[in-house]
């Protein structure tokens, strides 16, 4: 077996929560007292051009809640949808012991709108790990397309036999399978150190 070299990370349902994801739509809709079904209908007309950044989280808000007057702020809705967010740490330990190695690139690989990707870049320090962000959008292209395995391995020159894509669906695990990259289905920490273990990948 090729020695590996990369490992590319899903963020959400990993390291941190899902930043905006279904669960955490209901719980906004029932916190601003919003039809779930209405906004559910809204959310899928620009849900794909928001985490390819081709919509910003302005626009995003403007098609989706504020198409007419609320009695709450748009600034209030932002900061609801950023507190979302929260990490996990054992998940986040193996990843910080294997940045602290040195022994391997590491890179997110993951579908995120530009407001709550930079937010969350930020709020949890993931630059302290991460050399790379190869997310949907920067890239303008999302998982499971093949296109964002490609241009990942591409744009670190690495073979697909030297790099790990670590993912917790596994339809998003299929295409890196087919390009030849190892994968993980990620279900807990220790599960993730066993297979890492397994690839010879020690942080």
């Amino acid at each position: 077996m090729a020695e590996i070299r990369g490992l590319f990370w899903d963020v959400g349902g990993i390291l941190l929560t899902n930043g905006w994801d279904r669960a955490a739509r209901r719980l906004a809709m029932e916190t601003f007292a919003l039809d779930l079904e209405e906004f559910e209908d809204r959310h899928e007309q620009v849900d794909t051009a928001f985490e390819l950044g081709q919509l910003e989280l302005d626009g995003y808000l403007d098609r989706t809640v504020f198409y007419r007057s609320r009695p709450f702020t748009k600034q209030a809705f932002k900061e609801f949808m950023f507190t979302q967010s929260a990490p996990y740490p054992e998940a986040l330990a193996v990843v910080d012991r294997l940045a602290r190695s040195e022994r391997y690139l590491l890179a997110t690989l993951n579908n995120e709108s530009l407001d709550l990707n930079l937010y969350r870049i930020d709020r949890f320090g993931l630059r302290r790990y991460f050399a790379m962000f190869f997310s949907s959008c920067f890239l303008g292209v999302k998982k499971p397309d093949h296109t964002i395995f490609r241009l990942a391995l591409q744009l670190t020159q690495l073979a697909p036999k030297e790099a790990v894509f670590i993912d917790d669906r596994a339809l998003n695990l299929e295409c890196a399978r087919s390009y030849g990259m190892h994968t993980i289905h990620y279900q807990h920490a220790a599960q993730l150190q066993d297979e890492l273990r397994n690839l010879d990948v020690e942080g």
